[in-house]
């Protein structure tokens, strides 16, 4: 009897110590974009845009602490990995949402970007939503369409994973996951070891007219980097934006990295540059070299690091 006693006060010991080290790591301040935000509590009302943002969530186990999603189905099919992780959570706006979607599922928290989930001037944006207490985290690879930073590098969608452990105050499993994508990505350059050159890379986002392509800013520029190739827009100084095919065929990319997303199928996208006489000088087009990247492995994500993998493959074989 007595040791079922010491068991139990123990155990509630031990559950009031939990309790109170949860307690004392708040508030805690984190860097979005270029703002300072502080959290006295775990948002309970968590609510993340666009495909890749809510992977982020699932990825930490941070369901039980969302009230749904938004901005998938409007643009993209759920695969089946997404659909097993939010099978229990509503998605409240197939595109972005409104306030008002916002304040309706009593939200306390939103994970978005600019251009992804928000616009400029828009009106779902961190300003206009403070005054219903609805704190937001900005994606960092989209801060260039606010301020001024550094070229990407696969830090900053490791930055956005530690942040949200801060957030939710589960810092130990956001390190640990962290940690596992680095190794792996570690594993990946040790492999590559010493080349010669980079690999000329063009990614093709869509459009025929003019492609829609990811210039300096945008994170398949880093993650074209860490696989061993250069991005032949990197002097486009935008994240993802529109140019024209002229410099894409003067730069003459030897891969060419399609983005599969949307009604205008991945193999439609290789067949429009096969076919097109003005592609068929690019050794990309000659020597049928197309990488295919699901738009969730094409933006900021837990699937970026096995992405590099598939690039490292693609652009140096030899090499892996």
């Amino acid at each position: 009897m007595k040791t079922s006693v010491l068991v139990a006060s123990a155990a509630s010991l031990l559950l009031s110590l939990a309790v109170s080290a949860q307690a004392q790591a708040y508030p805690v301040t984190v860097k979005s974009c270029d703002r300072e935000v502080t959290f006295d509590k775990a948002p309970t009302r968590a609510i993340s845009n666009d495909v890749n943002l809510t992977e982020m969530m699932l990825a930490l186990g941070l369901q039980d602490h969302m009230a749904g999603y938004t901005g998938v189905s409007g643009w993209k099919t759920l695969d089946e990995k997404l659909r097993e992780g939010v099978k229990e959570l509503p998605e409240l706006s197939p595109k972005y949402p409104t306030k008002e979607v916002l304040l309706n599922a009593d939200a306390d928290f939103y994970f978005a970007g600019w251009n992804y989930g928000m616009k400029v001037g828009g009106e779902v944006t961190p300003q206009t939503l403070e005054p219903f207490k609805i704190k937001v985290y900005e994606l960092t690879e989209s801060c260039i369409h606010i301020m001024a930073k550094a070229k990407p590098t696969m830090d900053d969608m490791f930055v956005d994973l530690l942040n949200l452990g801060r957030i939710f105050g589960i810092e130990a499993r956001a390190e640990a996951l962290v940690s596992g994508y680095k190794a792996k990505l570690d594993e990946t350059v040790r492999k590559l070891g010493g080349i010669e050159r980079p690999t000329r890379v063009f990614v093709y986002d869509s459009g025929e007219e003019k492609p829609f392509t990811s210039g300096r800013f945008g994170i398949p520029t880093a993650m074209i980097e860490a696989a061993g190739g250069a991005n032949v827009m990197d002097d486009v100084e935008k994240s993802w934006t529109e140019v024209s095919w002229e410099p894409v065929i003067e730069r003459n990319p030897e891969v060419v990295v399609i983005v599969n997303y949307g009604e205008v199928t991945a193999e439609q996208k290789i067949a429009f540059m096969k076919n097109n006489p003005a592609f068929k000088n690019i050794d990309a087009v000659k020597n049928d070299r197309f990488v295919v990247l699901d738009y969730v492995e094409a933006t900021p994500g837990p699937r970026n690091v096995d992405a590099i993998g598939r690039l490292a493959d693609a652009f140096h074989p030899r090499n892996m």
